[in-house]
């Protein structure tokens, strides 16, 4: 599998940490970032994984980033693709080209508080709970299956900082569980259901 960032790649370290095991199902073989700066590849790079910077900014258009995108991809034989947080909305061409192989992980739990600043969003609303979901990458912003959500109380008092932290802390749990049920056939996609495989 190959992973996709744009910033820190907390979630992929989370990710490589748990492929390290010999019984996990995935191998991580590339990480690459669409921002040279992107903190995560440093640390890939010392994990021992091969990175690629493909530069969104480096193309006249988003048509030309994604074939670039697209063909190292899949020089890569991957079998699946974890975006943990990739910041950059794909077109369906992309999707398409790698449907019911391609994942991720949002801070809230979908339907919930599609997009951006959800932490702020779910305090606005006076919101019970919160939390991460794991879900295959479909067209539309934030949508596709629900593979796994893990949920947290939000706490009187909490800022969007302090229920980002305990939210993360659920998402280095659940996406390594989450791409393992993949990875190993435990579930299946049929259309936009997630089935458990007998």
């Amino acid at each position: 599998m190959g992973v996709l960032i744009s910033g820190r790649g907390s979630n992929m370290m989370a990710l490589i940490a748990a492929a390290r095991h010999p019984a996990y199902p995935a191998d991580i073989v590339c990480v690459v970032s669409n921002r040279p700066e992107a903190e995560g590849l440093k640390l890939a790079a010392a994990a021992g994984i091969a990175t690629k910077v493909i530069d969104h900014e480096a193309y006249a258009s988003r048509a030309a980033f994604e074939a670039a995108l697209n063909q190292y991809l899949q020089s890569q034989r991957l079998d699946f693709i974890a975006c943990a947080g990739f910041m950059r909305v794909m077109s369906p061409a992309l999707i398409k080209a790698w449907r019911d192989r391609m994942i991720n992980i949002h801070p809230s739990l979908l339907p919930a508080y599609r997009g951006l600043h959800t932490h702020e969003r779910a305090l606005a609303d006076g919101a019970k709970q919160h939390g991460c979901t794991v879900h295959i990458v479909r067209p539309e912003l934030d949508s596709g299956p629900i593979i796994a959500q893990a949920k947290v109380p939000v706490l009187p008092g909490d800022t969007a900082e302090s229920l980002a932290a305990r939210v993360l802390v659920e998402e280095h749990r659940l996406y390594p569980q989450a791409l393992a049920l993949l990875a190993s056939g435990r579930i299946r996609i049929e259309g936009d259901q997630v089935k458990t495989s007998s």
